[in-house]
């Protein structure tokens, strides 16, 4: 199961309310879930707030793997 949260519901701080964390459940004890990180997402007004008039926007994404295994896909904006 994955879950989408905000990062200001996490760490109670009201500034970090644009960022959506997604975490995967991989385990359950009890009433504890030991959860493992999926991704990090911007809100759709955070991405608007951003993007200007007659500005260039630049979206990229790549594939990458770690030395221990991992495939780690990064995507990046520019402005």
């Amino acid at each position: 199961r994955v879950l989408e949260l905000n990062l200001a519901d996490l760490n109670n701080d009201e500034d970090q309310a644009y960022k959506k964390v997604r975490l995967c459940i991989e385990e359950v004890q009890g009433r504890n879930c030991l959860t493992d990180f999926h991704g990090l997402t911007l809100t759709r007004d955070k991405l608007n707030s951003l993007v200007r008039k007659w500005h260039t926007m630049i979206e990229a994404h790549v594939d990458v793997k770690t030395t221990d295994g991992y495939v780690v896909r990064l995507f990046v904006i520019a402005f």
